[in-house]
């Protein structure tokens, strides 16, 4: 079978990673790839927006399946384009992937059919988004309504923050269209977790929870990024709130989306916080999350390419998705400067024995070498019986790889620990 796999991460090196487990699989083609994903897939300079080049490459070689991992692909569809040639296909197509599209329409979604959330108001109308902020509680989180490379997202603890926040969205471009549109929403507390599910528009499998890192700086602080570090199962994740999440969040998500036309096959992610007042939905990815992945699919003991096909043949409920009784911690390695600016080119070292245990997300070849390309360089995961062995594991593996300018944070799981 030859597979392709949209996307240059290290989600993708995950997934790719994964899927060639699969015997059947005699091919893998990353679009476009990365200088450390070359090492397991055949990587075309492809960008994953190029939605009429991706098709083109997928009809002339031939391709019999197809996994689109990246959130961009999937709203501009990807998926439709690839299945009306004829490909199968991992994913939401267009009209379902809004539900990461549109923060305003996911709202609105769980407004509509009772999903727990934030309470919320959306805004087109810059001043009258900065009308409704001079009474509103502090702190407020805003949230530009498109995507924005998991950055448009602001807690703002003054009056002041919130102001400037909404000019920087709406009057400055910061977010460019994604911010025409503000979501402005009850700041919630609580511990954060992270669900994956597979589900194919009927049948909805949880994957092991995990516990995201997303500030820059040791003990949360610094700025918002697209994550420094996972650890799987999270300990706040208990086997009682799962069951609530199932009963009041997941099937009514995937139901809501049916009875809106919408059916949604594919991962769909569930950004959780665990409220007083139980679990509540901070937002919705229509793919696997990044860098959740990476700790997620290495404790599925079950073939990932089967239960993908079985999404999108709509016969997951007849298909065994099983994962290690394990835990397992992916540490990042930085570019130093991320998530501003950050020098480029330096040459990755991963010892060859630890290759497999590395998720290169950031990196080119030049001159034969692996260099340094990205914010997120890397991800250093290791699996172990205890939380405690993995979180050991994965700096251990750390200490083993270098590149100028690296930086990671030193208390990935930590907090998992304590609880």
């Amino acid at each position: 079978m030859k597979i392709l796999v949209v996307g240059g991460g290290g989600r993708e090196h995950a997934i790719i990673k994964k899927i060639k487990e699969n015997k059947d699989v005699t091919e893998i083609f990353a679009l476009p790839g990365n200088g450390g994903i070359a090492a397991d897939a055949t990587c075309v300079d492809v960008k994953a927006t190029d939605i009429d080049g991706i098709v083109r490459f997928a009809v002339e070689h031939s391709v019999d399946y197809a996994v689109v991992a990246p959130d961009d692909p999937l709203v501009l569809g990807c998926v439709d384009a690839l299945e009306e040639k004829g490909i199968p296909c991992f994913g939401p197509r267009a009209n379902a992937a809004i539900i990461e599209g549109s923060k305003a329409f996911s709202k609105n979604l769980m407004k509509k059919y009772g999903i727990p959330t934030a309470e919320f108001e959306v805004f087109s109308d810059m001043d009258a988004a900065l009308e409704y902020l001079e009474t509103a509680p502090i702190p407020t989180v805003i949230k530009a309504d498109g995507l924005a490379l998991g950055k448009g997202v602001i807690i703002c603890f003054t009056r002041e923050e919130a102001l400037t926040a909404v000019r920087e969205m709406m009057a400055d471009g910061k977010f460019g269209a994604s911010g025409k549109t503000v979501v402005i929403e009850e700041f919630l507390e609580g511990p954060e977790v992270s669900v994956l599910s597979f589900t194919d528009g009927k049948c909805v499998v949880p994957m092991i929870s995990s516990m995201d890192h997303k500030r820059a700086g040791d003990g949360d602080t610094g700025l918002n990024t697209g994550g420094m570090g996972t650890i799987a199962p999270n300990p706040y994740y208990t086997a009682e709130i799962a069951e609530r999440c199932m009963k009041e969040i997941f099937l009514p998500t995937v139901n809501a989306m049916n009875a809106e036309g919408r059916t949604f096959k594919g991962c769909l992610y569930f950004g959780l916080m665990i409220t007083e007042k139980g679990p509540k939905v901070i937002e919705y990815n229509c793919r696997f999350g990044d860098p959740e992945t990476q700790v997620v699919l290495p404790l599925l003991e079950s073939d990932l390419l089967t239960v993908m096909k079985a999404v999108t043949e709509e016969k997951l409920a007849e298909t065994e998705v099983k994962f290690a009784n394990k835990s397992a911690c992916c540490v990042i390695m930085a570019s130093k400067g991320y998530p501003e600016s950050y020098e480029k080119g330096f040459e990755i070292k991963v010892p060859a024995e630890i290759a497999d245990k590395v998720y290169i997300a950031g990196a080119a070849l030049k001159d034969g070498k692996v260099v340094t390309a990205g914010g997120r360089v890397l991800g250093a995961v290791e699996i172990a019986d205890t939380l405690k062995d993995a979180v050991d594991g994965a700096y251990a593996l750390v200490d083993k790889i270098s590149f100028d300018n690296a930086y990671y944070r030193h208390d990935i799981g930590q907090r998992a620990l304590k609880a």
